[in-house]
């Protein structure tokens, strides 16, 4: 259980009616913060989310649910809710993208600290943000608006090398496309525009200025790819966590198939470089006071920006946290927005910890699943599958959150390959899927 586990900082007592807001999160997570701050915190959540959830149903007070899309409807709510509990806000967080801008709209109207609507703005637009980087000489990759095949081939040719395109708003591996060839600009091009005409009314895909979906086209910059969690607290910065990405094999491009923490960068990376790096790209967005996520990769020595967001990295991140060094990073969220002291453990000196994420290999009604003979292995510390019987697979591009199955964190044995090791554990994981017939 959350509570019984060691914690690296003294939790402080909170006035009884005074709640952090907790804006827009899925059903897992708030079941995750409810139990490990309880009588803190108030959550803002679409019915749709609360309607699908297998997790229990938090009290009356806890949560408001309404409509996101409506932010005066989501204000009229809260409101209401503060008055009726007589509750006392001290904080906003946000975990998901799509619900960013609501949060930075909902802290200035309360007057309460978060990164502000233009901020959340420069990071959410990939045009914006690497705009920004590139005017302050931040290094990120060559990039373009392209509205047309025409112009992903411009761009490619311009480039003379790969280029990667992308929803300008999209966030992670979701319609993330490779391009090596002429003929694969065109096909990536016509099925990103397809799949994001069917995602109209998806929050992911909408920001301030526009209403339609744009796409961005950007040299696919090679290396190991790595992302960090980081506390912005004016010039200063503290490094939560770095993490090297495994990318999937046979997967959509982009997909990360592990993490493994903590990243091999040399120490001047992590004490000097990285540190001066992260606060100089948020400065450029605009960013304040902040628990942010970066991803990046390391060329030629240097760190080349691919996104930064005010929010701490999802997957099975939170969990790597908790498992690795007993952080729990869903709640220094919590206690980083109502201002209360936060200490960080020192990852860097820790053993290394894995954590792979399991996708369905194809689509269907998932029938069973379980762990096999895994928990038996002295080196997985954590199997998780939040997945049901009955739960619908449908794989990408058509949808990209179902086929996660969920996740197995372990300790790599000494001298082995994290990879391999990967795969290995997955095939002993059993799967049994239904296919539905077309």
């Amino acid at each position: 259980m959350l509570s019984s586990m060691r914690l690296p900082f003294k939790i402080l007592p909170m006035h009884k009616r005074s709640r952090v807001l907790v804006i827009g999160t899925t059903a897992d997570y708030i079941e995750w913060i409810r139990t490990a701050r309880p009588d803190q915190v108030v959550f803002i959540t679409a019915p749709d989310v609360r309607q699908r959830a297998h997790e229990p149903e938090p009290s009356v007070i806890e949560e408001v649910l309404c409509d996101l899309t409506d932010e005066r409807d989501v204000f009229h709510s809260l409101k209401a809710h503060l008055a009726l509990f007589d509750l006392h806000p001290v904080g906003v967080t946000c975990f998901d993208c799509e619900s960013l801008a609501l949060a930075a709209s909902i802290a200035k109207w309360l007057g309460l600290s978060f990164p502000s609507t233009e901020a959340i703005d420069h990071c959410r637009d990939k045009i914006l943000s690497k705009s920004l980087w590139q005017k302050y000489g931040i290094d990120c990759p060559d990039f373009s608006l392209v509205r047309s095949a025409e112009n992903v081939l411009a761009f490619f040719s311009s480039i003379r090398g790969r280029c990667v395109l992308k929803p300008v708003s999209g966030s992670g591996s979701e319609l993330v496309y490779v391009c090596d060839s002429v003929q694969s600009c065109q096909t990536n091009f016509e099925i990103i525009q397809e799949q994001l005409g069917r995602r109209r009314r998806n929050r992911l895909y909408t920001t301030r200025d526009s209403l339609a979906p744009r796409i961005i086209a950007e040299e696919c910059v090679e290396g190991e790819e790595y992302s960090c969690d980081f506390l912005l607290e004016g010039e200063r910065v503290r490094v939560i966590r770095v993490t090297r990405k495994i990318k999937a094999a046979h997967k959509p491009f982009g997909t990360t198939r592990a993490y493994i923490m903590p990243a091999s960068l040399p120490r001047h990376f992590t004490e000097t470089l990285l540190p001066r790096a992260l606060s100089e790209g948020a400065r450029a967005l605009a960013l304040t006071r902040s628990l942010c996520m970066a991803d990046f990769i390391i060329r030629d020595n240097r760190i080349v920006f691919l996104e930064m967001t005010p929010r701490p990295g999802g997957d099975c991140l939170p969990y790597l946290l908790r498992r690795s060094c007993s952080l729990d990073i869903l709640g220094l969220a919590i206690d980083f927005a109502a201002n209360r002291p936060v200490s960080l453990p020192n990852t860097d000196r820790m053993p290394p910890h894995v954590g792979v994420r399991l996708h369905a290999e194809k689509a269907g009604i998932l029938k069973h699943l379980e762990a096999g003979d895994l928990l038996e292995d002295p080196g997985v510390l954590e199997v998780h599958f939040p997945r049901h019987p009955g739960h619908e697979i449908i794989l990408p591009p058509a949808d990209y959150d179902t086929w996660l199955l969920g996740h197995i964190i372990f300790s790599p044995a000494s001298g082995a390959d994290p990879e391999s090791e990967c795969n290995n554990l997955c095939k002993r994981i059993i799967v049994e899927i239904e296919q539905v017939p077309s």
